[in-house]
């Protein structure tokens, strides 16, 4: 039996998971909700769901329901209230920003900014960024990372993508070397494919634009859920994240890191909690007065829930400990990679080559298979969860399918799951066990040889 599978296991399931391999397999060190889900199949019956297209989003943690469910009864505003579930809210919200700015490893002076998404928190930065900044991103990146610069009115240089990990620093050195000097600058860095899970070199990108005097910012989407993130340790001046991603609910992200851009820039939304108050009137107009600190860019009343879930979140992750998190990730990816690689008709993508380090993200394409139905009938028929798509980062997928022998999709190609050509992606995390990832390979043994 596979290390990790339930003992009592679904006959759909057990149809095509195979003989386990005699090495280890360490036990998920994360309990997550949705292990009790039953995916209906085409074929009749059921098999238990196997989810994964953690790097879309990641189930809630067991940790995280117990924290909100114990913080419901108790829910109030925060920061406007004398009562006590209003005070008791307030004390709450302010030590899960602390617990988070302790996670992230950031610096006595860094503030921790508490928004929707790393989407939201990048829009956030673009937004308080100094006129004049000039923004350089690998067209590699995500979306999120990639479109929020210039659709604030900055400079966007946008950089080629590298062949490893040192040509990346080679190629942000050059393009550093080219900007004007005193001006300010701004190098946005991914710290993990979301499509081919590959690790890039923060450190070093954030230390070769200190060199240059620009500043980092760091979309850890991809890499929170996997490998710690030390702001002070990586050198980078801010960090984005999203809570769906580590195992908490939709609805809260965070933008943390260095607080005089952010507190001398207009605040990203208008409302209460932002203005410390506002004087004047109808004869001599409204005259705001803004926030210092985070409240200058949290106006509104903020998700107070989803923050306490991203936070219970974080303590989750720092409570299992990392080292469990890569040990128990890293196996499974042993074990997927291997068995894909046993399958003539799968081409892995990859832009550092087979040998990159690599967290839980593996995109392929399947000679003579449709990604988008491929992925239908992987659900459909063994009741397996992947994406299929150009995963919101539409010049790399360009890139890397050009590769192969098909056609690439044009910008006309529309969203995602429009484009002609498309990947299918596998993501899984802590709380994944062993089964849902054998059963990812037989499955795709039986679909690629006609079964």
């Amino acid at each position: 039996m596979a290390c990790g599978t339930p003992a009592a296991a679904d006959a759909a399931a057990a149809a095509v998971t195979p003989d386990a391999e005699p090495d280890a397999c360490p036990p998920p060190p994360l309990a997550v909700l949705g292990d009790d889900v039953r995916a209906p199949l085409t074929g009749g019956g059921e098999a238990p769901y196997a989810a994964l297209d953690l790097a879309a989003s990641a189930p809630a943690a067991r940790a995280v329901q117990e924290a909100v469910v114990a913080y419901l009864p108790q829910y109030g505003s925060v920061h406007r209230g004398a009562g006590h579930l209003s005070r008791l809210s307030t004390e709450l919200f302010e030590r899960d920003r602390r617990d988070v700015a302790a996670f992230l490893g950031c610096r006595p002076d860094d503030q921790v900014v508490f928004t929707r998404s790393t989407t939201d928190s990048l829009n956030l930065l673009a937004a308080a960024l100094p006129a004049d900044c000039t923004v350089l991103v690998f067209e590699t990146e995500h979306h999120a990372a990639l479109l929020p610069w210039e659709h604030r009115g900055h400079r966007v240089v946008t950089l080629p993508a590298p062949a490893s990990p040192g040509d990346a620093v080679a190629v942000a050195a050059a393009a550093l070397r080219e900007l004007p000097a005193g001006r300010p600058a701004l190098l946005c860095v991914t710290g993990a494919s979301n499509v081919t899970g590959e690790l890039w070199p923060v450190a070093e990108l954030a230390e070769v634009a200190r060199e240059y005097g620009a500043r980092t910012v760091l979309d850890a989407a991809q890499l929170v859920p996997h490998r710690a993130v030390d702001v002070a340790e990586l050198g980078v001046d801010w960090v984005a994240f999203s809570g769906h991603k580590v195992y908490a609910p939709f609805g809260a992200g965070v933008l943390a890191g260095r607080a005089d851009w952010l507190d001398a820039a207009e605040p990203y939304l208008a409302g209460g909690g932002a203005s410390l108050r506002v004087d004047g009137g109808a004869v001599d107009g409204l005259v705001p007065v803004w926030q210092q600190g985070p409240a200058r860019h949290e106006a509104g009343s903020p998700n107070v829930v989803g923050v306490h879930a991203l936070a219970a979140a974080c303590r989750a992750l720092s409570e299992v400990g990392y080292a469990a998190v890569t040990a128990h990730e890293q196996a499974l990816l042993r074990r997927l990679r291997q068995g894909l690689a046993s399958v003539p008709a799968i081409r892995e993508l990859s832009l550092f080559g087979p040998g990159a380090e690599r967290v839980a993200v593996v995109s392929f394409v399947v000679e003579g298979h449709d990604s988008a139905e491929f992925a239908r009938r992987l659900s459909d028929e063994f009741g397996i969860g992947v994406r299929a798509g150009l995963f919101c980062a539409h010049p790399l997928l360009r890139s890397l399918l050009a590769e192969g022998d098909a056609a690439v999709p044009g910008p006309e190609a529309g969203g995602c799951d429009d484009a002609p050509v498309q990947a299918v992606r596998v993501s899984f995390g802590a709380g994944t066990p062993v089964e849902h990832v054998d059963r990812l390979v037989s499955a795709v043994r039986r679909l690629t040889d006609g079964g």
